[in-house]
């Protein structure tokens, strides 16, 4: 998320945006679900028409460069990744992808992410989307689309994504422009409080996917197999060796957004990381940021001489951190 992200405070409970920020990419061929298995923290086979997993992409010593979504559309996966570090990402994947022969890797320029906020729009654009997407990553098929309910906030406000691949039919765009459309910060600000990190330059291979909490988003199969990384990320699951992990947190009012990358202090001692920050409209701004297990949560600061911050909840639990503080 780009630090001069803001929204709007209260945020919108009913409203759509378009992730002009992400982009879709698609991988086909004969060897897709093979090339995608060895390098993606998720078991392909669970990747089905109903069901759209997390997935994180590491390098060899398990640290996160890529957090993701897959999704199944007849033969192909596709994926979304941030803008910013698309063309990243697909080289290091590239190098990869040539064992494969016959599969390929290529933005999808007819594909956009809708990020929905309320069960009022998924309603309309599909009378199944209440009965059938219980879960995150359930998943329903409309037309080439797909609608997929994602984690809810803390305070309990639905969410979905649209995967739109091509143009929508005259009745779900009717159905988009009878709604409000708001913007991207007030997406990235539902994701936080959600839980949900998204990595910049500034955090890629800077974290074990656990440390992310990517394991309690069903982002991480610990029995699928060997993929780059998995070892480190095995050995983490399987000995208990997680210190630290992910935590939503409130900052005091400020002139710009928590800046990716900057530390979290206990007085002089430095025991976090800002992952990604939101500033609001009405200055106060929130953030996810992964920090020790043993730090002193009532005494955190941005910096070593503040601003403060609060520790939020998070819409689901992290048993790490209960055993450990």
């Amino acid at each position: 998320m780009p630090d001069t992200a803001y929204a709007v405070t209260p945020r919108p409970t009913s409203a759509y945006a378009i992730l002009d920020n992400q982009v879709v990419v698609r991988v086909s061929g004969p060897s897709a679900d093979q090339f995608l298995h060895g390098q993606f923290s998720q078991k392909l086979e669970d990747v089905t028409a109903d069901y759209s997993p997390r997935a994180a992409a590491c390098t060899p010593k398990g640290r996160a460069y890529c957090l993701s979504r897959l999704v199944r559309q007849g033969d192909d996966v596709l994926l979304a990744l941030p803008a910013a570090l698309a063309d990243e990402i697909l080289a290091r994947l590239q190098k990869y992808l040539m064992l494969f022969r016959g599969t390929t890797m290529t933005i999808d320029p007819t594909a956009r992410l809708v990020g929905i906020l309320g069960k009022a729009l998924a309603d309309q654009l599909s009378t199944e989307a209440s009965q059938q997407l219980s879960s995150p990553g359930d998943t329903l098929v409309l037309d080439e689309h797909r609608l997929i309910r994602t984690e809810p906030t803390a305070e309990g406000l639905d969410r979905f994504e649209l995967w739109q691949i091509g143009d929508l039919s005259g009745s779900l765009q009717r159905i988009l422009d009878q709604n409000q459309r708001t913007g991207v910060g007030n997406w990235q600000a539902s994701e936080i409080a959600a839980g949900i990190a998204e990595l910049t330059s500034a955090s890629q291979e800077a974290f074990v996917p656990q440390m992310l909490n990517w394991q309690h988003l069903n982002g991480v199969h610990f029995k699928k197999g060997c993929y780059t990384g998995q070892e480190v990320i095995a050995r983490m699951h399987f000995l208990g060796q997680l210190k630290k992990s992910l935590f939503r947190l409130g900052v005091e009012a400020g002139p710009a957004a928590p800046e990716s990358g900057a530390p979290i202090y206990n007085g002089e001692r430095t025991v976090g990381e800002v992952v990604n920050g939101i500033r609001y409209t009405d200055g106060h701004g929130e953030l996810l940021a992964v920090i020790r297990h043993d730090a002193d949560f009532q005494t955190l600061t941005l910096a070593q001489s503040g601003p403060n911050l609060t520790l939020l909840a998070l819409p689901y639990d992290v048993p790490e951190q209960k055993r450990d503080t």
